[in-house]
């Protein structure tokens, strides 16, 4: 992947600066440092980062048509540009690098902003038609690739992260108080929401035209389950299993896909040993760079497992040791790079793969994002299952806080049933006690429960099961796993991360595959595990499900990190002004407890929020 940015004059009365676009390029050049381009019009200008992993030589962006009237920056890669260029060719286009990103520019030509549907891949891109002086900005459909943007002064400023935009002279940086609740609230941060007030994330599968000094935001992809009711087409267990497999050895092949060497990602669950097995079908004489985090912490190591599935591969191995002592000496490059606070401290682990995966030479990896999302991965989908399977019965215990839950549940999921994560209303109360006095009288304002935070008709009168999967894929999986989880942590060290359970067509197959080939008898991706059964060894497949997950906060507190006691001090916490220093001590106290532990990754880490909040605050000079 690459870095992009870039500014334009809505009023068309200024051109713009090659300095600032180098001050914005050069901010991401961990995105991209192999090497950078410009392209600066009457009204605006673009900046490139590049890392390079297809046509080496005959890649760098900017990049145009043939009469240079349309001009492209793209951070990603389009998985299916052979066919797509082939295609094209017949059609008279000329190309004149091997780029993959190349075919976006002559489907416009051909197709206008229809094209997008076309595509396979993960980018995130500005396209520039100079002589319609029509801006187009688009994020790929599962939101792998980030792109952010804000409007100040009639100029609308973007780039692949925050921080090249708050290098624009005219950005001036503010907390966002609904991005942060949204982080207390969910799984992380949710488009088009930051962590910065004005700034804004675009939405996975949507696109930002801007014409004729107006701005329009388009959707043009979602991932749409089929109605209750709906008549589906019969196929056997066999057909789903066949296709599916199919569909992933077609994943996997595109992104082996590079002029440079593609490593993996390998944690011992199911879903990255699947992965790794058929790439070692698939390329017996191929010796491929694999990499694992191993925990000092026995409790949370995964090693066992991992070992197991390598004795039958001929991968070269690396493994990272991890413990509290590394958490926290990468907590604040984490934050930094997620551009956000953060509830977990995995982010960690994550930079430390990358940083390894650099130091061996490998710029692209293969991780198992996406299945546990898709195929009903989560202990939450077996709870539910288990409480669909119950008969029904009148609960004695209904009651006003119930009533309340349930309306506040149909305010936010459109769904007074749908319980995803937490009963919220009760949650608030946390919230409520966690914020200082200051925040809790003007809560509603800022209340992320107020703002819409999902399509409800997206999980209208849909199967329980995919109800609770598309939450996933909007709440956890777009901007969290892929984004400052994935993209962020992995190309902080240059190196970009492809998913392959995230292809488009192995995703739109998923939404028709039955529930109970998903979460069958409660047993978590039934079909996967079909597939796997003749690929890895048994007790990887048939291993209680293990969430990755590092250490919290209890164990960074146990270390006597001056700077960490500083941060949490009563008196840094009453002048940040964002939670109540009175809580704070006391969950401090308790935590620092010797006989203390969290049960992650399900117990809430109540104490990490405001630490990695005190780092964001102090990185981003808020």
């Amino acid at each position: 992947m690459c870095g992009i940015c870039g500014y334009f004059d809505l009023k068309k009365e200024k051109s713009p600066d090659q300095k600032i676009l180098e001050a914005m390029a050069n901010k991401i050049i961990h995105r991209g440092p192999d090497s950078s381009g410009y392209f600066l019009d009457n009204y605006g200008g673009m900046g490139f980062r590049r890392l390079s992993l297809i046509d080496l030589q005959g890649g760098e962006q900017p990049l145009y048509n043939e009469d240079k009237s349309i001009v492209l920056v793209c951070n990603g890669e389009i998985f299916n540009y052979l066919e797509l260029r082939d295609d094209l060719q017949k059609k008279g286009h000329k190309f004149r690098t091997h780029t993959d990103v190349e075919v976006l520019i002559h489907l416009y030509e051909e197709y206008g902003c229809d094209f997008l549907n076309k595509l396979n891949g993960q980018f995130a891109f500005a396209l520039y038609d100079i002589k319609e002086q029509t801006l187009v900005l688009a994020r790929d459909q599962m939101g792998i690739c980030p792109l952010f943007y804000t409007i100040v002064e009639q100029n609308l400023i973007f780039g692949s992260e925050i921080k090249a935009i708050l290098e624009h002279p005219l950005v001036v940086p503010e907390v966002d108080l609904t991005g942060l609740d949204q982080i207390l609230t969910f799984p992380g941060l949710i488009s088009p929401r930051t962590m910065f007030k004005n700034i804004q994330s675009l939405k996975s599968g949507h696109y930002l035209i801007l014409k004729d000094c107006q701005i329009k935001i388009r959707e043009y992809w979602d991932l749409d389950y089929p109605k209750i009711g709906e008549i589906p087409v019969y196929r056997s267990e066999i057909y789903y299993t066949e296709r599916l497999q199919e569909l992933l050895k077609q994943s996997i092949s595109y992104r082996l896909q590079a002029d440079v060497p593609v490593g993996l990602y390998l944690s011992g669950g199911l879903d990255s040993s699947l992965i790794a097995a058929m790439v070692q079908e698939m390329r017996p004489d191929y010796q491929i760079d694999s990499f694992s985090i191993g925990f000092e912490d026995k409790n949370i190591c995964e090693s066992y497992y991992r070992d197991i599935l390598l004795r039958q591969l001929n991968f070269r191995h690396h493994e990272i040791r991890f413990n509290e002592q590394s958490i926290g000496e990468s907590l604040g490059k984490a934050i930094y790079h997620a551009e956000c606070p953060l509830k977990e401290t995995y982010n960690t682990a994550s930079l430390a793969l990358s940083s390894c995966a650099n130091r061996h030479n490998i710029k692209a990896i293969l991780a198992g994002e996406g299945a546990d999302e898709l195929f009903a991965g989560y202990v939450g989908y077996r709870f539910e299952q288990a409480q669909q399977n119950q008969a029904f019965s009148t609960n004695s215990n209904y009651n006003l806080e119930t009533i309340l839950e349930e309306e506040l549940s149909l305010k936010v999921w459109g769904d007074n049933q749908l319980f995803y994560e937490r009963n919220l209303y009760a949650y608030q109360e946390t919230k409520l006690a966690l914020y200082s006095a200051k925040l809790r009288e003007q809560f509603y304002q800022f209340d992320c429960l107020n703002f819409e935070v999902v399509d409800h008709e997206k999980i209208k009168n849909r199967h329980h099961l995919h109800k609770r999967s598309y939450l996933d894929f909007k709440l956890r999986l777009s901007d969290h796993l892929v984004a400052d989880h994935g993209d962020r942590m992995a190309l902080a060290n240059s190196v970009e991360a492809r998913y392959p359970f995230l292809d488009i067509h192995l995703v739109e197959f998923s939404t028709k595959i039955p529930p109970d080939l998903k979460l069958n008898k409660l047993e978590e991706k039934y079909i996967l595990k079909q597939i796997a059964k003749n690929l890895i060894p048994l007790e990887i497949i048939h291993r209680e499900k293990f969430a990755f997950h590092t250490q919290g906060s209890p164990n960074i507190l146990k270390q006597n990190i001056e700077y960490i006691d500083y941060l949490l001090s009563s008196e840094v916490i009453k002048k940040q002004g964002y939670f109540d220093p009175v809580i704070i001590q006391k969950l401090k106290q308790k935590y620092q407890q010797n006989n203390f532990r969290l049960n992650l990754p399900f117990d809430l880490d109540l104490l990490i929020i405001p630490l990695s909040l005190g780092i964001f605050l102090e990185q981003f000079n808020l």
